[in-house]
């Protein structure tokens, strides 16, 4: 923590099936079900109820609003588990941008990765004997709706489960589902920084 402000940055590895926001009319699982945050920390961006991974939550404004602002074209990565093992083609495709909803997507980085080994996600992906799946590593500098899922499946691969791993500097690293942290001063300077 940057001693003495009154800015507060957390990160939470989100499971899958969670909400976020803070509240929800049909009782589901929201951030307040996995952590007591202060009052005024809300969460930098979404993710999906079906995406599971690194969330942002500060109540740091004017971070809040460069992290979400297009022109400075942060960062964020993803691990997609797909269905297929895409080719050379497929991946540069994602590279060079794919047509989503009659617009292209900005420039990204793609590429086949290991199996990250995460732990099995509650409930566990459709799994079909006859198709294999493999997983890719996706980092964007836009955040379209549903991005992520879109871009894959215009190349032919969908995908069975997304988490992200990155925002700028900051990693997922350790961080079990639903485990919450403050971020460290070196952390949140390097974040604070608009390039």
């Amino acid at each position: 923590m940057i001693s003495g402000s009154r800015y507060k940055y957390f990160i939470l590895n989100k499971p899958y099936g969670v909400l976020t926001q803070f509240t929800d009319d049909q009782n589901r699982p929201t951030l307040g079900s996995l952590h007591k945050f202060p009052k005024d920390v809300y969460p930098v961006g979404r993710l999906d109820m079906d995406s599971e991974g690194l969330l942002l939550l500060t109540n740091d404004k004017q971070l809040t609003e460069n992290l979400l602002d297009p022109k400075y074209k942060h960062e964020r990565e993803y691990f997609a588990q797909v269905e297929g093992i895409p080719g050379k083609e497929a991946i540069k495709k994602l590279c060079d941008g794919v047509l989503i909803e009659g617009k292209k997507t900005l420039p990204a980085k793609a590429k086949l990765i290991d199996d990250p080994n995460f732990p099995e996600r509650i409930p566990p992906i459709r799994e079909r004997k006859t198709i294999p799946t493999s997983w890719i590593s996706l980092t964007l500098v836009e955040g379209r709706n549903r991005q992520v899922r879109k871009m894959t499946a215009a190349v032919g691969y969908p995908t069975l489960r997304l988490v992200r791993v990155r925002i700028k500097n900051i990693l997922i690293g350790n961080l079990k589902p639903g485990e919450v942290r403050e971020l460290s001063e070196k952390e949140i300077i390097a974040l604070t920084r608009i390039k």
